[in-house]
């Protein structure tokens, strides 16, 4: 057992500093749908100023972000252009049919998170053809999460901007975490969104506030973007409270979260590591993990006791076993396991999960027991089912794809 629970579900469960909260306390407010608090207008000049951008506008959440984006670029019936398992696309509840009224035409990542180039430039639609949708948008993630928080260079973003504007079409850039493709690839955040039109940036991940994003673009974007944020309810009062933390998060140096999103890369590299050498682990090449996401698979061929499971139900009782031992990582898509590094783990925690991983796979390879609503220690089957049935939350919204482990339902991480 752990010395304490250890969190790897996402970087979203971090907890505020005592400087942010302190700042929280502290915060010189207005009512920033008339725009004049004065906490919120810092943090928007700030995040405007890193990313080399005209304006920012403060936001509940990263999924509002994007949507707000997405309503200030795209007409109704217009089609957004972006990669096929992209969080604008697998993972925001559809907001671009339902809300902005658009269409999506995806194009498959490679394994280095970046689409085929001459794959967008036959995405493009015929304007003259009345059958089909207008081109209005495309749409970047970076770090793209699902090939393993691969960060996207600025070379490869100013190539999809060139391709999209030739054809007067804007670009958008969903940079949940952004910051740790600057860090991970050291490169200012202006330099890696100078050629897209908008940005989102989640400041509640990696850099640990509480709750919150920034959207960057031009003034008039800005302003179309703030009347879509009034539209969907988004518009907040004293909001200066929530805002003060991400002026803490922004800082340079030390004194801000930017620079530590290094440890979190170096933590997640250790995990990748060792786990890669373990028997039972498959799927993962450590040399892939660039930021703060590792993902893995379970091989049952190397688990003798947990053969005649199915991928799901063994990645069930796996992470039904990591949990009883105080370790929490979520299901992922294409059967695998995901575990996100980030502030308030350390080397050390990364230690204690490793011999976690160990526990459970040694239970699971001797193991003839292991079924669904069966464990694979020695605790009670109550005690399986009582564990499988807490709730997991991955982020901003859980895909769609669940998992049966004992009495619960475990939803697949988003975010």
């Amino acid at each position: 057992m752990t010395e304490r629970p250890i969190d790897l579900r996402s970087d979203t469960v971090t907890q505020p500093t005592r400087e942010m909260r302190r700042a929280m306390a502290d915060a010189e407010l207005g009512d920033d749908v008339f725009g004049d608090d004065p906490t919120v207008i810092a943090l928007e000049e700030r995040a405007a100023e890193l990313t080399g951008k005209e304006a920012g506008l403060f936001v509940p959440s990263g999924t509002m972000g994007n949507l707000v984006s997405q309503m200030a670029h795209v007409p109704r019936g217009g089609e957004i252009v972006a990669e096929s398992e992209s969080h604008v696309v697998f993972d925001e509840a559809a907001g671009h049919a339902v809300v902005v009224g658009a269409s999506v035409r995806t194009i498959p990542a490679r394994e280095d998170g970046t689409m085929d180039p001459q794959a967008l430039r036959e995405a493009f639609r015929d304007p003259e053809d009345p059958h089909e949708p207008l081109t209005a948008l495309f749409a970047l993630e970076n770090t793209h999460g699902h090939t393993m928080g691969q960060p996207l260079t600025a070379a490869y973003t100013e190539e999809v901007a060139s391709i999209a504007h030739a054809h007067g079409v804007p670009l958008h850039v969903d940079g949940a975490r952004l910051f740790n493709a600057v860090v991970a690839l050291r490169t200012p955040a202006r330099d890696l969104l100078a050629a897209a039109d908008s940005a989102s940036l989640c400041l509640s991940k990696g850099l640990a506030c509480p709750v919150g994003s920034v959207v960057v673009g031009s003034r008039d974007f800005i302003r179309r973007a703030r009347r879509a944020r009034k539209l969907l309810g988004g518009g907040m009062r004293q909001v200066g409270v929530l805002a003060a933390p991400g002026l803490i998060a922004l800082q340079d140096g030390p004194d801000g979260m930017i620079e530590r999103l290094e440890e979190d890369h170096a933590n997640a590299r250790l995990l990748a590591e060792r786990l890669a050498a373990l028997p039972g682990i498959t799927g993962l090449d450590p040399i892939r993990v660039r930021t703060n996401f590792v993902l893995f698979r379970l091989d049952a061929d190397a688990l003798p006791g947990a053969r005649h499971l199915d991928a799901r139900r063994l990645r069930a009782a796996f992470l039904d076993a990591l949990m009883a031992d105080g370790v929490m990582m979520v299901e992922y898509p294409h059967s695998q396991i995901r575990a996100v590094t980030h502030h308030g783990v350390t080397a050390k925690d990364i230690e204690q999960v490793l011999a976690s991983v160990e526990r459970a796979l040694t239970r699971l390879a001797g193991s003839s027991r292991v079924a669904s609503g069966h464990d694979v220690s020695p605790r009670t089957a109550a005690e399986a089912g009582a564990t499988s049935s807490q709730s997991w939350p991955g982020g901003r919204d859980p895909a769609p794809e669940t998992t049966t482990a004992g009495t619960g339902t475990t939803p697949l991480a988003a975010s």
